[in-house]
């Protein structure tokens, strides 16, 4: 790296990268028996928004808050799904896939930050899958994922 640290969207090439991950991800989802059910009625935007919020999440521009409604937008699409830990981890495994196959970095630091997040904001989705048709607002701010976790350990709301 630089003397100046690029952003993990930086270093993964940028918002044009992140679409390329989440077409061939959405692609593979579309076809597994486990995840794919999950996402039958998916939008044809849903892999650039996905890409969008990543990217914000990654350092990349606001396109997602300003476009989409942000972090409680994203976490609203969770809710009532009861999403399963099978689910998850396929999910995973998929996005870890599909990184290889589109060539995003493969440098270690790269990677941990990336599946570091990718493992921390499923495990947050599964969580979030359960809970009623609605959240706070004032307590889904947009994560700030760097190359190391943001703030420490999540704190479930009180």
């Amino acid at each position: 790296m630089s003397a100046e640290i690029s952003t993990l969207y930086q270093w993964a090439g940028g918002g044009e990268a992140l679409n390329r991950l989440t077409r061939a991800f959405y692609e593979k989802v579309g076809q597994d028996p486990i995840v794919g059910p999950v996402f039958i009625t998916m939008s044809p935007d849903h892999p650039a928004h996905v890409a969008a919020f990543i990217g914000e999440v990654f350092g990349g521009p606001k396109t997602y808050s300003e476009s989409h409604g942000g972090h409680r937008e994203m976490v609203m699409h969770h809710l009532g799904k009861h999403l399963t830990e099978e689910q998850r981890r396929v999910w995973i495994n998929l996005l870890a896939d599909a990184a290889d196959e589109v060539g995003l970095p493969d440098d270690p630091e790269f990677r941990s930050a990336f599946m570091g997040y990718i493992e921390w904001g499923s495990r947050l989705a599964k969580m979030n899958s359960t809970l009623g048709e609605t959240c706070d607002p004032e307590t889904e701010p947009m994560p700030a994922w760097g190359w190391g976790p943001p703030g420490g350990p999540y704190k479930p709301p009180a």
